[in-house]
């Protein structure tokens, strides 16, 4: 147009370019003017009512060149006046058409809406305080543009009308129920039941966990309830107070007064996400420790609380579109919670701004100043052009040198230091028991099991009433009853209080009694029904057992880029990593108490996070029970069995170990298998010796305890005399038979507890020949407890098998979605578009951690060692590396097998030196007698490029004690203390026990009071894994003894390809191994399957007389033993000879192994395998 004039258009023309219907008052289109005349205004394709009325015969007012539209700012002072407002609206006042006004809050408060600034566009949210009512009146009054719907924003006043708009949308939510009551009281119509772990609205149930909500949305105290499993109580949040946004309380009550919303509770690995929504099509997010983890609120050097940008995914921006478009609401912010691979929307927050990100103040400045001109230009006649939507920049990482990342650490970690595990069995007949095996649904699937506090209150008071009655008086078991009963009493009477997971009850159904003990017993007799109860309690996580996770927590975050040689660097390191959300997190603990509270230890040690584990285990630790992951045993149970009975035989032998015993039992050659034997010799003698010092022990307990309460002993960790006695005369009674013979499945209950007693209790009970009883049972259990898991390599193999193939496919998995780069949209990522200060954005590393009890660990390792990752034959380094596992007597309390994944970029994508991968390994704590002694550390793995020939020094004739030829073969003189602590050449038991350790445990010590979590000791010349030292505390703990220190974890390999792992772990997965006839050799004699005296009955069998030590037993027509065996390996061989004629039918068949779930939903990976003859 010439002279930049206006030109108005005729009824004609407008008539031509009428659009039929209408929009809502102050929205954008088409609206009709006073007098029903249709009018059209200039625009892309927005139609605007104009802000002054005009007439039937009146023409368009023409638009003066300095024309502004006016943005008025109607909101409290303290939002109106804030620095992101004040940042977004100096970034509007550089539109050459757009002026800003902020109302005046006194003006808002008492003037009349006649009297509020006159404007054309209008950006007004509420607030505390805010009159919402005046401000949808100015609207009304002068029909302005609204960026956020005023009306709709009180629905966003009452979370009850928020999730009914949620669900009249169909966007995703939490499961929830509303629970009303009149207002500060306790009426309601609707029904309300609260139990110990549920609460029930209406018919509609809750298990803890779950959220308890106010219904106004301005009431910012949220309760998070927590399952008594978890140790019971709530996690209380409310609006940030300094730096506390939430406190645990032990309280697990809910609230009784006023109107609540309850709801699933959702885990989120400890995130909260919050998006900001400007337009349909923006959506900017922010991550940030979740208040509802330990209340600890992350605030950078301004004060303000660190949050971090992080990507949505497309579904996520979808939900946030929904969201806008729902409450009409241009600006919003709401809350996300993600997992499983879904997101939920759990609060709208309505009107909210980013903090602190430029890139979002001139995004939003941008789009809401576009927003406006669209709007409101057409009507005022102001010229002016679109502009382009921001545009996606895509971010090119790139790399330095030959510098390789860190991409991902797999961890496979045993729970800490715990109480002795114990158990008790007794036959039951009284009505009251069957009572309580009915009432719980027992006869269903004839046993039942009792965990939960109310009913094991059930349990203590039908104890309790028995104890004071004497209905079986005539019964001549009532004195071991009685006892029995009150050893039960006892345990459900400990800590004063029921609360976690440390004693559980169960009964099994016995339709017609117990079975028969002896053959003296009259077959015939008629026999009632019984209930057998088995309490079983221990087995927790002791105090110290916590700081040993916590600090190997705190110590693990050395692994991590910027970690070395301290725990962190200034704004680097693991902790910065995390926090930045550059790191996928996801724990995982097996369903046992003690691994579950170690997991949430360690997660607090290694996040920094404060306060109790509650909060930390119910959000962080996911339960790895419901998909076998690390629980199951698979079929493991009947092998296990038989090793077990060939262990019984041979460690019954009273002579000294033959030659054909060293073949037999150390079949796979183990090091510190060969020297526990060469300790031990006669492990009958043995056996007995380690017997008379239990009964040694037990009675110096028993006459302890009558003096306990006088002197004010007490035991560790609230353990009464009482149950410590009961517990030492248990194993003293248990592990002698009747027929002379012994136990030895009680070796490790037996190594278990003095390992216990010595660690915490040995200055209480002053017990002289602890350490001579710590090491007897230790080198029976140094044969017994890894040998439980299979002889020879094949049983090893087999059994590994079956405990951990889930396991193993689940880091197949884990490793393939690093190495493919798949995006895991349930993953919280950095933005890296809109972070600041982030030195490399674009890192990213995956971790998952294991939990888990000894039979993983030591199945896991067996794998590694014989499953073919390497071959000893050829690699005479992995030889050394496996050398040193072999001489490790021990998988103590945090052993830990870590696998760490290194990506090179600078190597194309198909070369196998693309990616780099390390396997670790620590045997975990020292015990009590370990930090005694200074070892020497072994030659281990060296790299091809650090070859250097390294010879053993000459070891003191008293260390060696016969064994100086392994010694030099296998150790060197210890690399960082220079030095072999010498004794003295005497023939005292004291010189045997340190004789012993050196035999059993070529292991490093740093010291008592430090730890060096990756030693290159083994691996000689490590660029990747430092030294590193971290701090253990020097004060004694509670007052009774040092928390063990760790053994650092040693590098077995620094040269692994993907395609040497893939090609181990297929094979690990998909082989069947298969457990040989032909295991070695052992006589009649030395077989048996039970380890009762032989008796007669239908459902025993008696091996011949000479089997026993007892004399000759009854005839009987059962088979024996070895019938039994024979009988079950051939069926055995029978199913494998079936699986392998199958496959043989198809032998070039191709077999889909599926990745596992991770949390639900993981990769969508399929391997394909090509599975041949006889290969399963």
């Amino acid at each position: 147009m010439e002279n930049d004039e206006v030109e108005t258009p005729n009824d004609a023309e407008v008539s031509d370019l009428i659009m039929e219907g209408s929009s809502q008052k102050g929205s954008p289109g088409l609206d009709k003017m006073d007098g029903n005349r249709p009018v059209f205004y200039m625009g892309e394709d927005i139609l605007m009512r104009p802000r002054t009325p005009t007439t039937l015969s009146g023409e368009f007012k023409i638009v003066e060149e300095d024309r502004k539209i006016i943005v008025g700012v109607c909101a409290m002072a303290k939002k109106s006046q804030s620095k992101p407002m004040k940042e977004i609206l100096h970034r509007l006042d550089r539109f050459e058409h757009i002026e800003t006004l902020v109302f005046d809050e006194q003006v808002i408060l008492t003037e009349p809406v006649e009297n509020w600034p006159i404007v054309d566009a209008l950006i007004s949210f509420f607030s505390t305080g805010f009159p919402l009512d005046k401000a949808i009146k100015y609207k009304d009054l002068r029909q302005v543009f609204l960026v956020n719907d005023l009306f709709s924003q009180y629905a966003l006043q009452d979370r009850r009308e928020v999730y009914k708009i949620l669900v009249r949308e169909g966007i995703s939510h939490p499961n929830y129920t509303v629970m009303n009551r009149a207002e500060d009281t306790k009426d309601s119509d609707k029904t309300f039941i609260e139990t110990e772990d549920s609460v029930e609205v209406d018919g509609v149930t809750f298990l803890k966990p779950f959220v308890e909500k106010p219904v106004n949305a301005e009431d910012h105290n949220v309760y998070i309830y927590f399952p008594v499993s978890a140790g019971g109580g709530s996690q209380r949040l409310f609006r940030k107070i300094g730096s506390r946004s939430s406190f645990y309380s032990s309280v697990n009550g809910v609230r009784k007064t006023g109107s609540y919303i309850y709801e699933e509770f959702v885990p989120t690995d400890g995130t909260d996400v919050k998006v900001y929504t400007v337009g349909l099509d923006y959506a900017h997010a922010e991550a940030r420790k979740s208040p509802a983890l330990d209340g600890k609120v992350e605030r950078d050097t301004h004060g303000k609380e660190v949050r971090y940008p992080v990507l949505l995914s497309a579904k996520e921006k979808v939900i946030a579109r929904k969201v806008c478009q729902a409450f009409k609401q241009n600006v919003c912010g709401f809350d996300l919670l993600r997992t499983g691979g879904r997101s939920y929307v759990c609060d709208v927050n309505g009107f909210s701004f980013v903090k602190n990100s430029v890139k979002y103040y001139d995004d939003c400045a941008k789009i809401l100043g576009t927003m406006v001109m669209r709007a409101v230009a057409p009507q005022l006649h102001i010229p002016w052009v679109l502009g382009a939507a921001p545009e996606d920049i895509p971010v090119v990482p790139t790399t330095s040198g030959s510098m390789m990342e860190l991409r991902c650490v797999i961890a496979v970690i045993r729970h800490g230091d715990r109480t002795p595990k114990q158990k008790m069995k007794m036959e039951v007949k009284h009505r009251k028991w069957f009572e309580l095996f009915e009432k719980y649904n027992g006869y269903k699937n004839g046993h039942l099991k009792l965990k939960k506090p109310k009913q094991l209150q059930e349990v203590l008071d039908i104890a309790r009433l028995l104890l004071k009655q004497d209905e079986n008086i005539y019964d001549p078991e009532v004195p071991e009853k009685k006892v029995k009963l009150l050893q039960l009493k006892l345990v459900l009477e400990m800590y004063g209080h029921f609360s976690g997971i440390n004693r559980k009850v169960q009964f099994k159904y016995q339709p017609h009694g117990r079975p028969k003990r002896s053959s003296s017993e009259d077959e015939e007799a008629p026999k009632e029904a019984s209930l057998v109860l088995i309490v079983k309690w221990g087995g927790e996580l002791t105090p110290a057992g916590r700081k040993q996770a916590e600090d190997l927590g705190k110590a693990f975050r050395t692994l991590y880029p910027g970690g070395q040689g301290q725990f962190e660097a200034p704004g680097l390191g693991f902790l910065r990593l995390h926090s930045t959300f550059r790191h996928d997190l996801k724990i995982y603990a097996s369903d046992e108490g003690r691994v579950q509270m170690t997991a949430a230890a360690f997660t607090k040690g290694m996040l920094a996070l404060e306060g109790e584990l509650t909060p930390i285990l119910v959000q962080m630790v996911k339960s790895a029970h419901t998909n076998g992951l690390l629980d199951s045993e698979g079929e493991t149970s009947k092998y296990q069995h038989i090793v077990k009975e060939r262990l019984m035989g041979l460690l019954n032998q009273d002579h000294d170990f033959t030659e054909e015993d060293y073949k037999t039992l150390a079949a796979t050659n183990s090091i510190s298998l060969t020297n526990a034997m060469d300790f031990i010799k006669n492990p009958k003698k043995m056996c007995v010796h380690v017997y008379d010092m239990i009964k040694e022990l037990t009675a110096r307990i028993r006459s302890m305890k009558r003096k306990a309460v006088k002197k004010g002993l007490e035991l560790y960790h609230g353990e009464s005399w009482e149950l410590l006695t009961r517990r030492w005369a248990k194993l003293e009674k248990d592990f002698r038979l009747k027929d002379g013979r012994f136990e030895i499945s009680k070796i490790p209950d037996i190594y278990d507890c003095i390992k216990y007693d010595l660690q915490h209790n040995l200055k209480t009970l002053e017990y002289s020949n602890a350490e001579e009883l710590f090491t007897c049972s230790k080198a029976l259990a140094d044969i017994v407890i890894p040998q439980e898991y299979g002889i020879t390599m094949e049983e090893k193999l087999h059994i590994s098998q079956s405990f951990c193939t889930p396991l193993l496919r689940k880091t197949h998995s884990d490793l393939l979605q690093c190495m493919q780069s798949i995006e895991d949209e349930e993953s919280t990522r950095l933005n890296s578009r809109y972070s600041k200060g982030v030195s490399s954005p674009e890192r990213f590393v995956r971790t998952r951690l294991y939990f888990t009890s000894e039979s993983h660990i030591h199945s896991l390792l067996n794998m590694l060692r014989f499953g073919g990752l390497c071959d000893i034959n050829q690699e005479g380094q992995w030889k050394r590396a496996m050398d040193y596992v072999s001489a490790t007597a021990e998988l103590n309390y945090m052993t830990q097998i870590v696998i760490m994944m290194f990506e090179d970029p600078s190597k194309p994508p198909t070369s196998d030196e693309r990616f780099h991968i390390e396997l670790h390994f620590s045997p975990g704590a020292y015990t009590c007698c370990d930090t005694n002694v200074v070892y020497p550390r072994g030659t281990g793995w060296r790299t091809q490029s650090n070859r250097s020939q390294v010879t053993p020094k000459s070891l003191p004739h008293s260390v060696c004690h016969g064994k100086q030829k392994f010694i030099q073969k296998y150790w060197i003189e210890n690399i960082v203390t220079g030095c072999i602590k010498k004794f003295s050449m005497t023939e005292s038991t004291n010189t045997k026990i340190h004789t012993f350790h050196c035999g059993l445990s070529p292991l490093s010590s740093l010291g008592k009071n430090c730890l060096c979590l990756v030693s290159t000791s083994v691996l000689i010349g490590s660029a990747s894994a430092p030294e590193l030292v971290a701090f253990y505390p020097k004060d004694a703990f509670e007052g009774f003894s040092m928390v063990p220190t760790l053994r650092p974890l040693e590098t077995l390999h620094n040269a692994l390809t993907m395609k040497t792992m893939d090609a181990f772990l297929t094979k690990a997965i998909t082989t069947k191994f298969v457990t040989p006839l032909s295991s070695p050799a052992f006589g009649p004699t030395t077989l048996m399957l039970s380890p009762r005296p032989p008796v007669n009955g239908s459902r025993g069998s008696a091996p011949s007389s000479s089997s026993s030590s007892a004399g000759p037993s009854s005839p009987t027509t059962t088979s024996t033993p070895i019938d039994i065996v024979s009988k079950l390996n051939k069926y055995i061989q029978s199913k494998v000879e079936m699986q392998e004629k199958s496959q043989a039918q198809k032998p070039n068949s191709l077999s889909v192994e599926k990745c596992p779930e991770d949390d639900k939903k993981d990769v969508d990976c399929q391997k394909a395998t090509i599975t041949k003859n006889g290969n399963g």
